[in-house]
């Protein structure tokens, strides 16, 4: 029996004395980031912001096995936004509509939740009306041509049944019921957040792109428990890594009962190493933040601002001389008076290992910010 068979559906029931230490403790995390983050300031924050909503459309789809262009993402993101991109690159109808979809849900997190809405959602999922070869109903709620939505795994001969869904003919009232409980619930919102996941995907309204609404509308409520409307952490990423346990968490919630704690209590876990592991990405940003400021008066040429930025990005190896004269084209004693400067003027160090194999590092500012902790 699924439970959506059971006579109680949808009364959901959980343990609060269970969850409530694992609310607190990402309660913390949360108010430690947004406050590094409130710190940073406006231009750190975009920097930011497009950092985590690259990690979480990437991530989102990597689950669902579609796997996206980096650059593409983040040029797209970056054109919404307004942020300076030097790799910029031209985006698809695809991308921008992901994009779309989940700025709409961050910045449009305080707007009602409504069927149009989500058809809207869809909608920018599947620009052409097709999911790979297949045509689909798109901006509707299913229609079950073909026999009932399941959930399969395994190959031909060998499938596995993991869920079957609701019958079409129930999805209007099903869905019905679930928009107006999310606009008018004022249950604890990390425990709504939740409970909306598992309620979406239970009744898997669409032909496909479930999964990517379903996560969308956890961001979006998640928003809301933060009253800012942007994100410093990807809860795609934290599953993503955790797939397996995602799958397995879900569908044992699905074949249980309207108890949902062990489910909420996964959940949980799940949005206190997303928010962990968002922190440790946000390190390089935060990073950059406080050396540029460190760094605000000090006299560099043009050389050695292009030379910082890539130490401050996706700089591989080890800096020689004999390096930065290949990357800034220069000779190998301008490349030396260079590096000199900036080791008398504070920015750069030479590292323990001498001779010919002299090299160089950054020289990180003090930093008042802690690195977030449990």
């Amino acid at each position: 029996m699924y439970i959506y068979q059971r006579a109680d559906w949808p009364r959901w029931s959980w343990d609060d004395r269970l969850l409530t230490p694992q609310i607190s403790r990402v309660r913390h995390l949360q108010g430690q980031l947004l406050g590094r983050a409130r710190w940073a300031g406006f231009p750190v924050q975009l920097e930011a912001q497009l950092e985590i909503l690259a990690l979480d459309i990437l991530t989102s789809n990597a689950i669902e096995g579609n796997h996206l262009n980096t650059e593409e993402v983040r040029s797209s993101i970056a054109k919404r936004l307004g942020v300076d991109f030097p790799h910029a690159r031209p985006t698809s109808r695809y991308i921008d509509g992901v994009v779309e979809m989940m700025l709409d849900a961050t910045e449009g997190f305080d707007q009602p939740i409504t069927a149009e809405r989500l058809f809207g959602w869809h909608g920018a999922l599947f620009p052409t009306g097709r999911s790979g070869l297949h045509q689909i109903a798109v901006g509707a709620w299913r229609a079950d041509l073909d026999g009932p939505m399941q959930v399969v795994s395994g190959g031909m001969g060998r499938e596995r049944l993991h869920f079957e869904a609701p019958p079409a003919t129930a999805v209007e009232g099903e869905m019905a019921r679930l928009v107006s409980w999310l606009n008018t619930s004022e249950l604890e919102p990390l425990i709504k957040s939740g409970v909306a996941h598992l309620w979406f995907l239970t009744i898997h309204p669409f032909e496909d792109g479930n999964g990517r609404v379903a996560r969308a509308l956890s961001d979006l409520l998640l928003t809301r428990s933060d009253r800012v409307p942007f994100r410093f952490y990807s809860v795609s990423a934290q599953i993503e890594r955790k797939k397996s346990e995602y799958y397995q968490h879900l569908e044992m919630a699905q074949r249980g009962t309207l108890d949902i704690t062990s489910w909420l209590t996964w959940y949980l876990s799940c949005l206190e190493g997303a928010l962990v592991h968002s922190a440790q990405a946000l390190e390089r940003v935060f990073a950059r933040a406080l050396f540029w400021e460190a760094h605000r008066e000090t006299p560099l040429n043009e050389r050695q601002r292009q030379m910082l930025k890539l130490l401050l990005g996706d700089f591989v190896g080890k800096l020689k001389t004999s390096k930065w004269a290949k990357l800034c084209k220069c000779s190998h004693d301008t490349a030396a008076r260079d590096i000199n400067d900036l080791i008398a003027r504070g920015v750069l160090e030479r590292e323990e290992a001498g001779g010919r194999s002299t090299s160089y590092r950054l020289v990180a500012p003090p930093s008042p910010v802690l690195l977030l902790t449990p």
